[in-house]
């Protein structure tokens, strides 16, 4: 039978004509009248008796108002055009987000009566027509969504009455004219990209990219000059801008000149001076020349012959032997290899300072670098910074995180210690992070992780910290990230960057914008195993859905990662929670659902609320065997992609 918007409206009028003051039912009605609309089957509610609108999914209410105050139905297949007054009568609603489905016509005119509305997604639909000039009456709103549409006709002069707005996204529509001087909002986010704006850009949006006004024939700001001069937050208008030079100007450049040449004299003066100090010195690659860093190390003093070290053998003084400290202490000038790692110790600090170097990243506690040994092989060196302890103090501590000793711990092979430099020497893993493999190639040649992998990662890692945890009750890990979680060839997940969070020095209150810190935490130092429990929660959650937690505190939700997926899947399991390239594998929706709830519960805001590591660990491997992962851990490499 086809839909008639016109007849679920008539009911629903004469419902709340007849219940008078909009309440649950009144909202419960109108949210069946858009499921009978736009919904079809995509939208499966048991309604067969008479229930709360607040067990439905996507559908939230408030506990003391008892209203629904958010619908979130994203990507439900949602298609043909909303019926009039029936938004409208949700009179508490704060979020509608419809976004990625097949609406069309006009946007509903009704929308711009809900005065609490917050957050407005409609992006990725079919709507068409000119955006309504009404936005004067939603005082809340923050976040305006609008992209991907067919809208057409000028953006609305009302946005500037919207004091709150922090997002607006109107790109790729067929929108005309100029763009408003939007002044008294205080946009944070902006995009009109792809659509049929002309004229100047207002000075207020110079400050955001050229790619969120590319795409039409637009001029200002960002782009060039609507005179055809350069333009930018600190151009001049061509009209102010004399034809001659006056005498001051004419004054400050020779002067300005004369100061260059004698800056560039004395440069080259200095540049002569150590090129003939240096002119019989042979200069081979070396951790000091690593690529795209520049790291001055301090110089001492060497009676050595230099022309048998590269230059960072003479900065530390030469290699081997002894010298005294500034505290009197004596400071071994060479290589300590662990015990366990006795026989892997074949080459000395010369060597290592000798081999070609590469940046790997820059972390937390310093610079990583992949150091390839004239004799073949390659290892891992981080230099440590803000390193404030006594050499005495650091070797102590440096030698308890050198003796714990487990599969699923990045070993700790070596380290250099001599006053400020603090070198840590570790195995190489060829296969990089984590990190890399979610997020590094998202193109049409990425080869997709499955859920085997995916899971058997998990269960390393979980392994490898909870190994960590059973050492003491005060030993953590500190930084767990999926940066810090690198892979062997056969795909089995390392935790690197183990107790090195005892080393650095005080470090202000930390923001969170890496997405895994713990609530609770305000000194890196001091980050305990619950917190520990979080950060790996949070992990497991960029497991499941791909995303970064540090693109998640950007994303359109205005969310972080563990509160994003809570929303998505408050009352009932969906689909959009997971990454994309899980969903093929229907056979392990289970196993996946299973893996995020424990995710969820390693989030719980209150430490006493998460589990133990240990218990975590235990989960993730009955849910490994249960399909057979725990058997294959280790032979994973011919198995990345199922297309079955």
């Amino acid at each position: 039978m086809k839909k008639n918007p016109f007849f679920f409206s008539v009911i629903l009028f004469f419902s709340l004509f007849i219940a008078g003051k909009p309440d649950l039912s009144a909202d419960r009605l109108a949210i069946l009248a858009i499921r009978s609309a736009v919904g079809g089957r995509s939208i499966l509610w048991n309604i067969s008796q008479p229930s709360t609108p607040c067990t439905w999914p996507g559908v939230f209410c408030d506990n003391k108002t008892n209203r629904v105050v958010e619908l979130h139905f994203p990507g439900m297949g949602l298609s043909g055009q909303l019926p009039d007054n029936t938004l409208g009568n949700l009179t508490q609603l704060t979020t509608l987000s419809l976004r990625y489905n097949a609406l069309s016509g006009p946007l509903p005119a009704d929308i711009f009566s809900l005065v609490n509305l917050r957050n407005l997604y409609l992006q990725n639909n079919l709507f068409s027509g000119p955006i309504p000039d009404s936005f004067s009456p939603l005082v809340n709103l923050v976040r305006v969504s609008f992209a991907n549409n067919n809208l057409s006709g000028t953006i609305p002069n009302s946005i500037n009455n919207l004091t709150r707005l922090a997002t607006l996204y109107l790109e790729n529509n067929a929108l005309t004219g100029s763009i408003p001087d939007l002044n008294r909002t205080n946009i944070a986010l902006f995009n009109v990209s792809n659509n049929q704006l002309t004229g100047e850009i207002p000075s207020k949006f110079s400050v955001f990219p050229d790619s969120a006004f590319s795409g039409n024939s637009l001029c200002g700001g960002p782009l060039a000059s609507c005179n055809g001069s350069e333009s930018g937050p600190g151009a001049v208008p061509s009209k102010s801008k004399s034809n001659k030079l006056s005498g001051g100007a004419i004054a400050g450049i020779v002067i300005g000149s004369v100061l260059a040449l004698l800056l560039i004299l004395i440069i080259l003066f200095f540049l002569c001076c150590k090129k003939r100090n240096q002119k019989e010195e042979t200069r081979p690659k070396d951790l000091v020349e690593a690529k795209h860093v520049e790291v001055e190390m301090p110089r001492e003093k060497s009676t050595e012959n230099v022309d048998s070290y590269p230059s960072l053998t003479a900065a530390v003084g030469g290699a081997g032997g002894a010298a005294k400290g500034k505290s009197g202490e004596v400071v071994t000038k060479k290589l300590v290899f662990f015990k366990k790692n006795k026989e892997l110790g074949k080459f000395d600090l010369e060597d290592l300072l000798r081999a070609s170097a590469e940046v790997l990243g820059k972390g937390t506690f310093g610079t990583a670098y992949k150091a390839v040994l004239e004799m073949g092989f390659a290892v891992a060196v981080k230099r440590l910074k803000d390193v404030t302890m006594a050499d005495k103090e650091f070797r102590e501590k440096i030698e308890g995180v050198g003796a714990m000793d487990h599969e699923n711990l990045v070993p700790l092979r070596a380290y250099y210690c001599n006053g400020e430099e603090k070198l840590l020497v570790y195995d190489y893993m060829p296969m990089g992070s984590l990190s890399a493999l979610l997020h590094g190639n998202r193109g049409a040649g990425r080869t997709p992780l499955n859920w085997e992998t995916r899971s058997a990662i998990a269960l390393g890692a979980a392994r490898g910290i909870t190994y960590l945890h059973a050492q003491g009750p005060t030993v953590s890990h500190g930084n767990i990230k999926s940066s810090n979680i690198l892979l062997t060839t056969t795909y089995e997940s390392r935790v690197s960057d183990f107790g090195l969070a005892q080393l650095v020095g005080p470090i202000s209150t930390p923001t969170r914008i890496d997405g895994y810190r713990a609530p609770e935490v305000t000194d890196i130092r001091k980050i305990s195993q619950k917190a520990d429990v979080y950060s790996f929660g949070v992990l497991l959650l960029e497991l499941l859905t791909g995303k970064a937690p540090t693109h998640a505190l950007l994303n359109e939700e205005g969310v972080d990662l563990p509160r994003w997926v809570q929303s998505v899947v408050r009352e009932e399991w969906t689909s959009e929670v997971f990454d994309l390239e899980l969903l093929r594998y229907q056979n392990v929706e289970d196993d996946m659902v299973q893996l995020l709830q424990l995710a969820i519960e390693c989030c719980a805001q209150y430490p006493d609320k998460r589990p133990l590591m240990g218990d975590v660990m235990s989960q993730i491997e009955e849910l490994c065997r249960s399909n057979g992962v725990q058997e294959r851990e280790g032979n994973l490499s011919s198995d990345i992609v199922s297309d079955s």
